[in-house]
């Protein structure tokens, strides 16, 4: 099928009819709201690997150990921790602070290497 050059038929342009809702702030108010509100603090994760090894191991992690946990993540936080080493109580937790999560679980008494951390805390 071919078309000849005067069988196009072209669309008349019309005027965009779109109207912008009105603001009733503006950016640097927005700003400064979004800068006074502290984001709610997440809660310690625990990642589906660390969570076999407490099970395998027999570990078991209650509300009152996460809430002394949940300290020492804000403490190694505020010190500048990226991945730590936590000792607490039979436990040797090793978590990620910046993700807010325990990556992997040991009993203290089998620990031969810890590699790949940067600080460490007893509880």
């Amino acid at each position: 099928m071919t078309f000849r050059i005067g069988e196009t038929q072209l669309q008349a342009n019309q005027p965009n009819t779109t109207v912008n809702p009105k603001v009733d702030r503006t950016f640097s108010t927005f700003l400064d709201e979004a800068l006074q509100t502290k984001p709610a603090k997440e809660s310690i994760k625990i990642s589906h690997h660390a969570q076999k090894r407490l099970n395998e191991r027999g570990l078991h992690l209650e509300k009152a150990d996460m809430k002394a946990l949940e300290t020492a993540f804000e403490e190694l936080g505020q010190k500048g921790s990226k991945d730590s080493l936590i000792f607490y109580k039979d436990m040797a937790l090793i978590a990620s602070i910046h993700n807010r999560t325990i990556i992997t679980a040991q009993n203290r008494n089998e620990i031969k290497m810890i590699t790949n951390i940067d600080s460490a805390m007893q509880l």
